[in-house]
């Protein structure tokens, strides 16, 4: 598990962001995913200073120094960085007591709101380095607590959920239901391996090799995925609706199961979910969804990937990308025409959306040896056909990279 003692030093860390393979909003469900963290993300300093309670805090990406307090509201936008760092400081403090004093400096590589999760990868980032700058990693409640990996993904999801985790009480979060997809990604990942999960709790089922010869190329939509506002709405929409299913199960078995998963381990067939949400097409089509894209695409995906049959894992994944535009809606029309472009245009191995929806990226693998290229024509391409959206549109190369480090 990463992670050590605070120093009297500047302590540094680097949390990646992540590639959501496959796994459209299975996670807080108790479903599958395959996921990899990529060589890209957030890189922050802690350093100690004297003087007053406090965190200044400074970001290279805009002007200007924050000054948060624990329990003082900053004062700040909506969506504004320094509401997730306040949400950080608040509940460390709640959860291990006082922080002293210190400067942060935080820089990013990571497109912002582009579904590669620079927001989780933000408030991990700040976590790791103030629990460790504060000498909290080493302390018996911290060591009885988190445990291993699994656990501190789960505890570091909490911070943007909001929810309890074994000793350590909830607070506010940062306004989303979310899972821990992208917490475990950042730091149970491997490089040059894809990692296929089950969640709550969290599970390493397998772990998948990625082809050397091949790389992932990723189109940054221009349309972004916001977890604020409308978009944040609509994202809780697909969240609370797995919820509402698991509610109608629950009052006519008098069970208690926690998540969608273990309903369904009681009733494989789903014969009689589908019967307790019948006469609702919206929770029909959600449940629909997470039986395909959990129990059906991601092991045929992967069997295949180990298997070194491409033409069987692009298959499996183009079943995730029509899931995710008929059944789970979560898709606009430039992550449908991107992923298009790239697979039937441009004859990608495979390509998805990925990420919570409403916007955000496109991955496609394609050989190493033709990424550049690919990357070119297919941002030309989309340009033709979104020219809007294409005027905050990128690419970007990478392969599957190592979690979460102290630098």
């Amino acid at each position: 598990m990463p992670g050590s003692e605070g120093d009297a030093a500047e302590v540094r860390w680097f949390v990646p962001g992540r590639i959501e393979i496959l796994g459209k909003h299975t996670d807080y469900a108790g479903g599958r995913t395959l996921v990899a963290a990529v060589d890209r993300g957030v890189t922050i300093s802690c350093t100690p200073t004297s003087g007053r309670p406090g965190i200044t805090a400074r970001s290279t990406a805009v002007p200007g120094d924050l000054r948060l307090v624990a329990g003082t509201d900053p004062q700040l936008p909506a969506g504004h960085w320094g509401r997730y760092l306040q949400t950080v400081v608040d509940r460390l403090t709640d959860n291990f007591g006082a922080l002293a004093p210190c400067q942060i400096e935080i820089s990013s590589n990571l497109p912002l709101a582009s579904g590669m999760s620079s927001s989780s990868a933000l408030v991990s980032s700040l976590v790791l380095a103030l629990a460790d700058a504060n000498g909290f990693t080493g302390s018996p409640r911290w060591r009885r607590n988190v445990t291993d990996q699994a656990d501190l993904a789960q505890y570091l999801a909490c911070f943007e959920n909001g929810m309890s985790f074994k000793e350590l009480p909830g607070a506010a979060g940062v306004g989303t239901f979310g899972g821990s997809e992208d917490h475990t990604a950042m730091v149970f990942s491997e490089a040059d391996r894809l990692g296929q999960f089950r969640f709550c709790p969290i599970r390493l089922e397998q772990r998948v090799g990625f082809p050397a010869d091949l790389a992932l190329v990723v189109l940054v939509s221009g349309v972004a995925a916001e977890k604020t506002g409308a978009a944040r709405d609509l994202y809780n929409r697909a969240s609370l609706s797995t919820r509402e299913i698991l509610n109608r199960w629950n009052r006519a078995t008098r069970r208690q199961d926690a998540v969608l998963a273990d309903a369904l381990a009681a009733d494989p067939g789903a014969e009689r979910l589908h019967r307790l949400i019948s006469d609702d097409q919206w929770l029909t089509r959600r449940l629909d969804h997470f039986l395909a894209e959990s129990e059906q695409i991601i092991p045929a995906a992967s069997q295949a990937l180990a298997a070194g049959d491409l033409v069987a894992f692009g298959q499996a994944v183009d079943r995730s990308q029509l899931a995710a535009e008929t059944l789970l809606g979560n898709q606009v029309p430039e992550t449908i025409g991107a992923a298009r472009i790239a697979r039937a245009d441009l004859a990608a191995l495979a390509c998805c959306s990925f990420g919570a929806g409403f916007g955000g990226s496109v991955w496609a693998a394609v050989p190493r040896s033709e990424a550049e290229s690919f990357a070119s024509a297919w941002l030309s391409r989309y340009t033709e056909q979104f020219p809007e959206a294409a005027r905050r549109a990128s690419t970007l190369i990478t392969r599957p990279g190592p979690s979460a480090r102290r630098l």
